[in-house]
């Protein structure tokens, strides 16, 4: 055979290679066509079987969408990742997956986006991940048990007066720069003390704090704050900044429950903050308008109750009963083998309002879902009084019984003689002659205001903060100087700290006011306030000399 010529046994092996790797298993999709797509949205035609809630794929674009409408003939999608990228005429095809995210003990520490990509550049999140749907529906009420456990916030106007229970969901509501960031930050810090080994402040609690619709920078801020107080460790960041689509923006919040979720129902604690749910009504009202649904009142949809009402659902406190709490409803199957019962999630909603407009809808929707609300005012921020919490407006409906009991019994007087003050001082613009009796609850009052005072990044343990209480309502500072109680409250603990830290030790561990430590406070806070009344003496001692010796010069 001359050279160059194909010899048959080359051909053979050629031909047994090539169809070696042939599949005969045709590749089985549902596809369909964009018909419109733009603003984060697409409509799609010829995908009749899809699910709501169900991921869609355009393979093309290398981007993920999930069905938010089915229509008679037909899809309508949210786009997540580069929207611009989809346009009309590309296929799109069904994944049979239900929108989820993958969530794992990895996950703390970390800041990521909704569908749980890492976004701090620190590489990804490694380990096996359980994933879980999005939406998915509340635990029944069997599988509930009453909200008794406090969640200490070590904020002392909380704890005190609008205590939040392991499992309540409390509204943070206030105007724009009111301190509502402030108070979920303080609260995620003060957890880390039920991290620490040998710790009296019970089970640890995780935390998720979830970001709509904010800066980048504003989220770079408390990520900064959280790490410098050492509470990043046990808390995710779920960052959907304003930059991003608003179809992100829009299942944040889901995202956050999603991984409160997997904590809880593995029988440990969660808290999870949604900054803010105002900007989730926004962002879902505009992809309602764009996928044609009906307006209605201030253009939200009807169902914007219903958003909201079903994610709030979700926070429980589940039954300490492992049998039943393994039958719990719409369980997603990855958890069913991790399944313990006792766990929590506390939800710390915040919607912000317009001027103080609690009454939009909002607000009075959200109002209704929660079990509480902290409301916070502008007029007390500028006042200089942080947090500034109203009293009269704010209301916990777990109330004492997510409180420790010396809490309770030292506190149990403090909203009512804070809201007569605020009643009197207003009175008592009006004119200067007032009786005795007024002007001692005047007095009172003003310095229970002030030691309800607090720095950010300055949780105060219970037990302090029951001591210091019980000095105010029990009239030792009453003779203290206003300016004077900031720097009384630092003595007086630290003289606890140094002389009594077995009382304080002890109302940590019990939760009870002992007379023993009814008999310590007393002494150390009679003590103290006579040294601040002896001082006050000599200062005015001085001044009248001061006044003397002018005179005679004169």
């Amino acid at each position: 055979m001359a050279n160059g010529s194909i010899r048959p046994d080359e051909v053979t092996d050629i031909l047994r290679r090539e169809l070696g790797d042939f599949e005969t298993e045709a590749e089985e999709y549902e596809a369909g066509t964009v018909l419109q797509a733009g603003d984060g949205i697409a409509t799609l035609y010829g995908m009749s079987n899809a699910q709501a809630s169900e991921l869609v794929e355009f393979p093309e674009q290398d981007v993920e969408g999930m069905v938010l409408n089915l229509e008679e003939d037909s899809v309508g999608v949210i786009l997540f990742g580069d929207v611009d990228a989809v346009s009309e005429g590309d296929e799109a095809r069904r994944t049979g997956r239900i929108a989820s995210v993958g969530v794992n003990e990895n996950m703390l520490g970390r800041v990521i986006d909704p569908l749980g990509r890492p976004l701090d550049g620190e590489g990804p999140i490694e380990g096996e991940k359980t994933v879980l749907p999005l939406e998915r529906k509340a635990p029944g009420v069997i599988y509930r048990q009453p909200v008794e456990e406090p969640l200490q916030t070590g904020i002392k106007a909380v704890d005190s007066m609008i205590p939040i229970g392991r499992g309540q969901r409390e509204l943070v509501i206030g105007d724009r720069q009111t301190g509502k960031t402030a108070v979920l930050v303080d609260t995620i810090i003060n957890q880390k003390q039920t991290h620490e080994e040998r710790s009296d402040t019970g089970d640890p609690v995780y935390c998720v704090y979830v970001a709509v619709g904010q800066k980048d920078s504003t989220v770079a801020q408390v990520q900064r704050d959280l790490e410098r107080n050492g509470a990043m460790e046990h808390t995710v960041i779920i960052n959907a900044s304003a930059s991003m689509p608003t179809p992100l923006q829009y299942i944040a919040p889901f995202a956050g429950a999603c991984i409160g979720e997997y904590f809880r129902d593995t029988g440990r604690d969660s808290l999870v903050c949604f900054d803010d749910l105002s900007k989730q009504a926004v962002a879902y009202r505009e992809l309602s308008l764009l996928l044609r649904r009906p307006p209605g009142r201030e253009a939200y949809p009807g169902d914007i109750f219903y958003l909201h009402s079903r994610l709030l659902e979700r926070a429980a406190k589940i039954i300490d009963d492992q049998k039943v709490a393994s039958q719990m409803n719409d369980l997603p199957e990855p958890l069913q083998d991790q399944v313990e019962g006792g766990g929590s999630l506390t939800a710390l909603p915040v919607i912000e309002t317009q001027a103080g407009d609690v009454s939009a809808y909002i607000p009075t929707n959200v109002i209704s879902i929660t079990d509480g609300q902290i409301y916070l005012e502008t007029d007390l921020f500028n006042a200089g009084i942080r947090p500034a919490i109203d009293v009269g407006t704010s209301v916990s409906r777990v109330g004492g019984s997510a409180q420790v009991s010396a809490m309770k019994d030292v506190a149990s007087t403090l909203r009512i003689d804070l809201s007569q003050y605020r009643e009197l001082e207003a009175f008592a613009k009006f004119g200067s002659d007032l009786d005795p009796s007024t002007q001692r609850q005047l007095n009172r009052g003003e310095r229970l205001v002030e030691i309800l005072k607090q720095d950010q990044f300055s949780p105060v343990p219970v037990e302090e903060q029951v001591a210091i209480i019980y000095a105010a309502i029990n009239g030792h500072l009453d003779d203290v100087e206003v300016d004077d109680i900031e720097d009384f409250e630092e003595e007086y603990v630290e003289r606890l700290r140094l002389q009594h830290e077995d009382v304080l030790a002890e109302i940590r561990e019990t939760e009870e006011l002992t007379d023993r430590a009814e008999e310590v406070f007393e002494s150390v806070a009679a003590d103290l306030s006579e040294v601040y009344a002896e001082e006050e003496e000599e200062e005015q001692e001085d001044v009248l000399a001061g006044g003397d010796g002018e005179a005679a010069m004169a």
